[in-house]
């Protein structure tokens, strides 16, 4: 089966109210832009390394006339008794505004909290639920949602999204979707994330990738998202090894974080498929970081499927290696070489997945949403399986 391109005359495609500033000192504009909101009760949202970092003073300067409910602090994934928690200290303090500042988790425990505040009830209630091998029930998340601003400060894109993961008590990622949770302003500072490690960015810079490849075969896309996937690898492949040559250079950031925000707005309209799936069920697992596990599974995961994608892999192929006559494992041969030019993880052991885990880490994954959208069916734990077993 070969995935082809979207049909121009029957496609859907969403575009929620969001305002992208991308400059240098963009982070001092955070206080105006919620007082544009008319947010005058922000709760700053952030992990621990954030709260260490110069970039949180400044974030702090610039919410002076309005004083934050500053969070505490949030661990890689997040959970779901965490959401919990400060979505009732968020209501009880009338906060009508959320901040995040970071990369993922940040933005997926903002868009948590802002989905319970409205939609009340247990966080669990709203999330999709996948039954295999094809039913899906996505519940309707109606009620309208606090503002979240993001800062950015990995390339993955998820201040941009409109759905989310959280961890809950056994170790599942639990997922939700509400357009209504995309950013309403996003702040993209070139020169604050200097004081990001080049590492985070690069490994998450892989994350960023897996959106776009998936971003082209997901059953679920538009064909506006096709476009914005193509030229954002582009961007990718010229601003990952960019980052790693010359890692204090804010030009280089700024090329890195805006392809990072293209490929957040390839998900707006596409769906993750196998490759998240499988990148969540190790973060829920093991808790390594997103990021990490992406790097090391992208590849393993795009040889399976191609097959069933080579136009789309095709397509990439071409976007990535700048070459109109590349195939579709072309693909794969070159991000195994744009990974290995930028020192990014490659083998499930280098980043800290136990032997002993593939296995929960393979009977997770048939249970995740992402195979929903896969254009190979997966039927079988053991194909997952095979696939850890070559990546580990």
């Amino acid at each position: 089966m070969t995935v082809p391109g979207m049909s121009i005359n029957s496609f859907i495609h969403r575009s929620p109210s969001m305002k992208v500033i991308l400059r240098d000192g963009a982070v001092a504009l955070l206080g105006t832009e919620l007082d544009i909101l008319g947010a005058k009760r922000p709760m700053l949202l952030c992990g621990s390394s954030a709260r260490r970092s110069a970039l949180f003073g400044q974030v702090m300067e610039s919410l002076a006339a309005t004083p934050p409910l500053v969070a505490e602090d949030l661990p890689a994934h997040s959970s779901v008794s965490l959401v919990e928690r400060l979505a009732e200290q968020a209501h009880r303090h009338g906060v009508d505004s959320l901040v995040a500042l970071g990369g993922g988790s940040a933005s997926d425990t903002a868009k948590a909290i802002a989905l319970l505040l409205a939609e009340g009830g247990r966080l669990a209630d709203h999330a999709t639920r996948f039954t295999p091998p094809s039913t899906l029930v996505a519940p309707t998340l109606r009620r309208p949602k606090l503002p979240i601003v993001s800062i950015p400060c990995t390339a993955s894109g998820a201040e941009v999204t409109a759905s989310l993961g959280v961890r809950d008590a056994d170790g599942k990622k639990l997922l939700f979707t509400d357009p209504q949770l995309a950013s309403k302003v996003v702040l993209i500072d070139p020169v604050a994330n200097l004081t990001v490690p080049a590492s985070l960015m690069l490994s998450t810079g892989m994350n960023g990738l897996a959106h776009c490849f998936e971003g082209l075969y997901s059953l679920e896309r538009s064909p506006i998202a096709e476009t914005l996937a193509l030229e954002s690898i582009a961007r990718f492949v010229r601003a990952l090894p960019a980052v790693h040559r010359e890692p204090t250079n804010a030009g280089h950031r700024a090329e890195l974080l805006y392809a990072a925000h293209l490929s957040g707005l390839v998900l707006l309209n596409a769906r993750t498929c196998l490759h998240h799936a499988i990148c969540h069920a190790i973060g829920s697992v093991t808790g390594v970081g997103h990021g990490d596990a992406n790097s090391v599974m992208l590849p393993h995961v795009l040889a399976f499927n191609a097959g069933a994608v080579g136009d789309a892999l095709t397509r990439a192929a071409r976007a990535l290696l700048d070459d109109a006559h590349a195939d579709p494992l072309a693909a794969v041969d070159g991000l195994k070489r744009l990974r290995d030019e930028i020192g990014a993880p490659t083998r499930l052991r280098d980043i800290g997945v136990p032997a002993e885990t593939l296995a929960a880490i393979a009977h997770k994954v048939m249970k995740e949403r992402g195979l929903y959208y896969n254009p190979r069916p997966v039927s079988q734990a053991a194909e997952i399986g095979a696939l850890l077993e070559a990546a580990f």
